[in-house]
C-alpha cells in the first residue's frame, strides 16, 4: 500500500517574502516567512525551510508572483529564475505544482471564514457568480474564480496589475506625467504597490516644493493613518481612490457579481479607515453602470495566509498543463 502524500509543502512566493507551510490531514501549519533576498535561489529557500522543519515531502504547491506559462520562470519583482522540473528533481519531489499567486488567492476565497473578511459596501453576492481578487503589496495582482457548470470553480490567473494606469482627474494626470518622466510606461502597478506609495509621496513633495521626501511605504502608511502628516494622508487617499477605480474596472471586465476581494499586504493594514476612504466611491463611479457596481460587495481579506490556503486547494485539483511537474 502506498503511503499518503503527507506532509505536503506549500509556498506563497512574493517579490519580498516567501511564505512556507506544511499541510497534513489536520490542515495547514508550521508557517515560516523567509526574506527572498536572503537566498540566492528559490530551491535554496525551499530546502532551508524543509531543513528547519526536519521533514521530507513528496508533493509541493507554490503560488508565485509571476506568470506561469512554461517550465522556466523568471520573477518580475525579484531575481529568482528557475525551471519547475529542475526544482522538482533537485528537491526529490514526486510532484511540484506551480501556479500564479493570484490564482492561489482566488482558490482560497470559498475557504475563508466570514470573520476574516471585512465588508466594504455593496449588496449581496450572487451565488455561483464570478469572484474577483485584487491585491497590492510588493506588486499588484489580479485574479478571479470562475464558476463551472458542475458546481466547481476554475481559477483565472492574469497580469491585470500591468495594464496602463488611467488617470481619473487632473491631479492624477499630473501624477501620471511625473511617473512617465521617470519610468516611461506607467502601469497600474507602478502606483498601486509599496513603491507606488513612495512615488505618489515623491510627486506630492515635488509639487509642494518640499525637498526631503525620503519616506518608505511603511512610514507613509503609519504617518497617514495617525493623522500626523497631511501629505501622507493625501497619499493614502489617492492610493485608495485609484485602487477603487482599478477594482471597479476588474469587476466590470469579469462581471464579478460574486464579489470583489481585496488582498495583498497594504490594504489590510489600513483597517477601518479603508472603509471611509475614497475607495468605494471610486469603485462605483462608472457612469451608466454605477448601479451595477453599487450592488457588488467588496471584502478586504484579513486571513493571515490566503496564498497558502489556495496552494493547498490547488493540490486537490487534477494535474494539468506544464505548470504541474
Amino acid at each position: 500500500m502506498n503511503a499518503p502524500p503527507f506532509p505536503r509543502l506549500l509556498g506563497d512566493i512574493g517579490g519580498t517574502n516567501a511564505r512556507f507551510a506544511l499541510q497534513d490531514e489536520a490542515g495547514i501549519g508550521r508557517v515560516q516567512v523567509l526574506r527572498c533576498a536572503d537566498f540566492p535561489t528559490l530551491q535554496r529557500a525551499m530546502a532551508h525551510y524543509l531543513e528547519q522543519q526536519r521533514v521530507q515531502v513528496r508533493e509541493a504547491a507554490l503560488g508565485i508572483a509571476n506568470p506561469v506559462h512554461s517550465d522556466r520562470l523568471r520573477m518580475t519583482n525579484h531575481h529568482w529564475e528557475f525551471s519547475i522540473s529542475e526544482v522538482r528533481s533537485e528537491l526529490g519531489l514526486q510532484r511540484l505544482l506551480v501556479i500564479n499567486d493570484f490564482a492561489a488567492q482566488a482558490l482560497a476565497l470559498p475557504l475563508l471564514p466570514a470573520q476574516e473578511l471585512q465588508r466594504v459596501g455593496g449588496g449581496s453576492a450572487v451565488a455561483g457568480a464570478t469572484r474577483a481578487v485584487v491585491g497590492a503589496g510588493t506588486g499588484l495582482g489580479v485574479g478571479a474564480l470562475l464558476p463551472q457548470g458542475d458546481g466547481s470553480w476554475q481559477p483565472l490567473a492574469g497580469e491585470g496589475g500591468h495594464v496602463s494606469f488611467s488617470p481619473s482627474d487632473e491631479e492624477e494626470v499630473e501624477l501620471w506625467r511625473h511617473a512617465r518622466t521617470r519610468h516611461g510606461h506607467v502601469s497600474a502597478e507602478r502606483l498601486l504597490c509599496g513603491r507606488g506609495l513612495e512615488l505618489i509621496h515623491e510627486w506630492l513633495c515635488c509639487r509642494d516644493g518640499v525637498g526631503d521626501f525620503a519616506l518608505d511605504a511603511a512610514a507613509i502608511t503609519r504617518r497617514g493613518l495617525q493623522g500626523e502628516d497631511a501629505r501622507c494622508r493625501k497619499v493614502l487617499e489617492m492610493f485608495c481612490g485609484m485602487l477603487g477605480t482599478l477594482a471597479g474596472n476588474v469587476a466590470l471586465t469579469l462581471d464579478a457579481r460574486g464579489g470583489v476581494y481585496i488582498g495583498g499586504g497594504i490594504v489590510p493594514r489600513l483597517g477601518e479607515w479603508f472603509a471611509a476612504s475614497p475607495f468605494r466611491r471610486r469603485f462605483e463611479d462608472k457612469g451608466r453602470f454605477a448601479s451595477a457596481l453599487a450592488a457588488i460587495p467588496v471584502h478586504v481579506i484579513h486571513s493571515a495566509w490566503p496564498g497558502l490556503i489556495g496552494a493547498g486547494a490547488a493540490l486537490q485539483q487534477p494535474p494539468r498543463e506544464s505548470r504541474d511537474a
